[in-house]
């Protein structure tokens, strides 16, 4: 092979084969086929967590270190696995700190399923995000709901043209 094709690195075909080593860093593909998520969620993460701090090179190009990928196969057990809102997450972050999730993405450590409090509202007006919704106020959105259909039947029937 010339000196010339060598400078650049192994083939395309020579570098598909080859297995990392486990301190490679990653890109953000190979961490997204890992953890089988979009390359969106990973940058979305970064946005919701700041302990995700890849390595950017020159153009913006993220590297994961080991250490990284760890974090968000944590994070992602949490959200995915255990059903964690975001907020959830970020608070056992604080709380438990990065070296926690990481041992939770390596499967080294166990975090219990998500509180009821862990629960989305579902955007109830007054309630407060991750507190689930009382009876009462499920009760309410079930009575608005019903009231809503039935305005939606009555329009309807507005609606259609008069029978002779």
């Amino acid at each position: 092979m010339p000196l010339a094709a060598m400078k650049d690195g192994p083939p395309e075909d020579e570098r598909a084969g080859a297995e990392k080593s486990p301190g490679a860093f990653r890109t953000i593909k190979e961490v997204a086929d890992d953890l089988d998520i979009p390359q969106h969620v990973l940058r979305f993460w970064e946005t919701r967590f700041s302990q995700i701090r890849p390595v950017k090179r020159a153009g913006g190009r993220r590297y994961y270190r080991p250490e990284d990928v760890d974090l968000l196969r944590g994070v992602r057990r949490l959200l995915h696995g255990q059903g964690y809102t975001i907020k959830g997450a970020q608070r056992i972050l604080k709380e438990n700190g990065v070296r926690f999730v990481q041992a939770v993405g390596r499967g080294e450590a166990d975090v219990a399923a998500p509180a009821a409090q862990e629960l989305e509202t579902g955007g109830m007006p007054g309630a407060e995000p991750g507190m689930p919704l009382s009876r009462a106020d499920r009760d309410a959105l079930e009575a608005a709901l019903a009231d809503l259909h039935a305005c939606r039947d009555a329009l309807a029937a507005l609606r259609r043209p008069p029978e002779d």
